[in-house]
């Protein structure tokens, strides 16, 4: 990480997007005064180098997907991991990207009008996963968790079978709309790809697009493939359903 203090901010954060938000705690312009190296930086702000280091380092080595053997979880510690892993992710890139975007549309969107209707588009993926969110947490993971604790228990249940047919059903629909969303401005921005008169915070705001994307193919992956089938199963194996 020491090769990081010669580099500059503009340079780490084009290299690593999740780098911004270390350097936004600390208030250390990766924008406008992009080109001083870190340890420049850290200087004028009298700031710990070797602890800014330390945050840099801790943003690039996040969790390994595939380090979790998530068909073999518990329902319950499944959906808390896509909820402090997925769900955290979501809730703290979503203002975020939303505040990159607006900027960069009011600053360039003369020049590529294109950044209006991806910022049009990202604002409508905010307010639709922020709620779906909320659902999920709310209404279908207790669900599941009740089914799973139920069946654990060895509890004949007698519940209609819409308990979580339903709200799987629309969690799916949802994915699938905010999947597309992301497709478009995917389309829009020519796969992510910042032009040649890019600011840093215009190819900030791509690079946190793509990881976002990449994030939500991974966290509709786990419920759609995994949580979702997993639980349908044991409800429908362990439960008896009433008619009403």
């Amino acid at each position: 990480m020491n090769n990081l203090m010669n580099k500059s901010l503009a340079q780490i954060v084009t290299a690593d997007h999740k780098a911004a938000a270390v350097f936004e705690k600390h208030h250390l312009d990766f924008c406008c005064k992009g080109k001083r190296t870190l340890q420049q930086a850290c200087a004028e702000k009298n700031l710990a180098i070797d602890q800014i280091l330390s945050e840099l380092n801790i943003t690039g080595n996040p969790e390994k997907e595939n380090n979790v053997a998530f068909d073999k979880l518990p329902l319950s510690e499944l959906s808390e991991y896509i909820v402090s892993t997925h769900h955290n992710y979501v809730k703290n890139e979503l203002p975020a990207i939303f505040g990159y975007l607006q900027k960069v549309a009011s600053k360039h969107g003369d020049r590529h009008p294109e950044l209006f209707k991806v910022f049009e588009i990202f604002a409508a993926v905010k307010e639709e996963m922020e709620m779906h969110m909320q659902k999920e947490e709310k209404i279908l993971f207790p669900r599941i968790s009740e089914i799973e604790k139920l069946a654990k228990e060895n509890t004949a249940i007698h519940i209609n079978n819409g308990f979580l047919t339903a709200p799987i059903n629309m969690m799916e629909q949802e994915h699938d709309h905010a999947g597309g969303l992301l497709a478009e401005i995917s389309r829009l921005t020519d796969n992510y790809t910042p032009p040649a008169d890019a600011c840093t915070t215009y190819k900030l705001s791509y690079a946190s697009l793509k990881a976002f994307e990449t994030d939500l193919h991974l966290h509709i992956h786990l419920e759609n493939n995994v949580l979702f089938p997993k639980a349908l199963e044991l409800f429908e194996t362990r439960c008896h359903t009433s008619l009403n």
